[in-house]
């Protein structure tokens, strides 16, 4: 696998003012504490303002159903091989309905069984837009079956925010909070 820290190479904080509390109220975990990767964006509160807005609209207010949404963000953190993405949307992913099976199948060639027209034409978005930042024609073709051009969009920039956050996680060590699961094996795409 390829080489992630194994630790903070950047320190979730351990005191907010009142305006930092406030960014921070709705990511706090049953310890009281925010989430690490909320810990650690908190040191540029800023950004974590800007962060929050996209990132809650996306998993809020969005037009994808949750379910294909996990698929689509689960597929980038396997691409990205980041254990705290994939660790934090298996919770969520199980919780949208996704099985076991089909989450770890996200982690291996489309290959699989498991996946339907329209779900593996999200992958194959995920997977041309992660190995070429070029959606195919192929899978633009199929994706059209399923989804109008708005859709397509928020799909779109799903995948590059979720890149994105991946990239970040690994670069700054995020630690996965406890409770969250690893990757139940290697990604192999």
């Amino acid at each position: 696998m390829t080489y992630r820290p194994s630790s903070f190479r950047i320190t979730p904080i351990t005191e907010t003012d009142e305006e930092l509390s406030a960014l921070l109220e709705k990511t706090l975990l049953i310890d009281g504490k925010p989430a690490n990767i909320f810990g650690v964006l908190a040191k540029h509160p800023a950004l974590l303002k800007r962060f929050n807005l996209l990132g809650g609209f996306i998993l809020n207010k969005g037009m994808i159903p949750e379910r294909e949404r996990e698929i689509v963000i689960l597929r980038v953190g396997a691409h990205c091989r980041s254990r705290y993405e994939f660790g934090q949307h298996t919770l969520i992913g199980r919780k949208c309905g996704l099985s076991e099976e089909e989450i770890v199948a996200l982690l291996r060639p489309i290959g699989s069984n498991v996946w339907d027209k329209a779900d593996g034409a999200l992958i194959n978005m995920v997977d041309d837009l992660c190995l070429d930042d070029c959606v195919s024609d192929k899978t633009w073709v199929t994706l059209k079956d399923s989804w109008n051009d708005a859709e397509i969009i928020e799909l779109v920039l799903t995948v590059g925010f979720y890149r994105m956050v991946s990239g970040f996680l690994n670069s700054a060590g995020i630690e996965l909070d406890e409770g969250v699961p690893d990757f139940p094996e290697d990604p192999t795409i």
